[in-house]
């Protein structure tokens, strides 16, 4: 058999390249996956562009709209004080979406360190630090922030900081699990015949090679601390009124129902159930495909 020549060979490149292929993102997704991808990218892309899109100032009042219903004027309706629901939608989102993702943001920090500190050292520092992801995994995430609210007063930095501690054991058991088996590789032992330090080989070595884990984790834990910051928002811990936040919206909403309105409440609770629904999908996808990698 003659060997290919160099217009086949470009043909054959051409061929794998062709952007009709899905890519590999979108082969880990799936279907399902890619739905809730453009469900999560909508409400992103409304939340970053709310101060140039949203119809309405989302706290100008009109009392004349007071909980009327969808129209042409209100898409989505007025809440009791006759506040555009779409336009606070919009901004409650940005709250919805940041808070949370400050929350796994400092939990995976602190808690991938703490993990390969564990991993590295092993021994009495693994005792240690594996006791105490234990006593704050027995406790939820949510009780912490409540703890925090009340040493320190309702806002949202105080229950961001309150939630990442809540957070950080369900990061560190998994990665400290991952980089233990890592730790044993051979990769590891000739990394360390060559003089470097633990703190170089985790950081270069370990850290690269379990990163898709912890990147599964932290976007499936994501979606359980959209659910704690809404319920804190819910109980008036969180966010203060008149900001704008999903949350706050749903707990107004369930006093204007007294009212005959229900359409506040519908449309926050319906927008969390979609954001926790997409981030959900996108983690179960994420974390599937990372275990049948490893």
């Amino acid at each position: 058999m003659s060997a290919p020549s160099t217009t086949q060979i470009a043909l054959r490149r051409a061929a794998s390249q062709d952007p009709g292929r899905p890519t590999l993102l979108a082969r880990k997704l799936g279907p399902t996956g890619i739905i809730a991808a453009v469900v999560l990218t909508i409400f992103v892309l409304a939340a970053v562009l709310a101060p140039w899109v949203a119809p309405y100032d989302p706290d100008y009042p009109d009392l004349l709209a007071a909980l009327s219903g969808p129209s042409a004027q209100h898409l989505l309706g007025a809440d009791a004080l006759g506040r555009d629901l779409l336009s606070r939608l919009m901004y409650g989102a940005r709250i919805t979406l940041l808070g949370p993702t400050l929350v796994i943001l400092i939990a995976t920090v602190v808690g991938t360190t703490l993990a390969l500190i564990a991993a590295w050292n092993r021994g009495r520092v693994d005792t240690v630090i594996s006791w105490i992801l234990d006593v704050l995994f027995s406790v939820p995430g949510i009780v912490f922030a409540l703890i925090a609210v009340a040493i320190f007063g309702p806002n949202l930095p105080t229950v961001v900081v309150g939630l990442s501690i809540g957070y950080i054991p369900y990061v560190a058991r998994v990665v400290r699990g991952a980089a233990l088996r890592e730790r044993g590789m051979p990769y590891v032992q000739a990394a360390w015949l060559q003089g470097q330090s633990g703190a170089g080989i985790s950081l270069t070595q370990i850290l690269p090679n379990v990163q898709p884990i912890v990147v599964a984790q932290a976007v499936s834990s994501l979606g359980f601390a959209v659910i704690d910051l809404a319920a804190v928002s819910f109980l008036g811990l969180g966010v203060q009124p008149p900001t704008a936040d999903l949350g706050l919206m749903v707990k107004s909403g369930f006093d204007s129902l007294l009212r005959g309105q229900a359409n506040e409440a519908i449309f926050a609770g319906l927008a969390i159930v979609l954001i926790v629904w997409s981030i959900t999908i996108i983690g179960d996808r994420l974390a599937s495909n990372t275990r049948s990698f490893r």
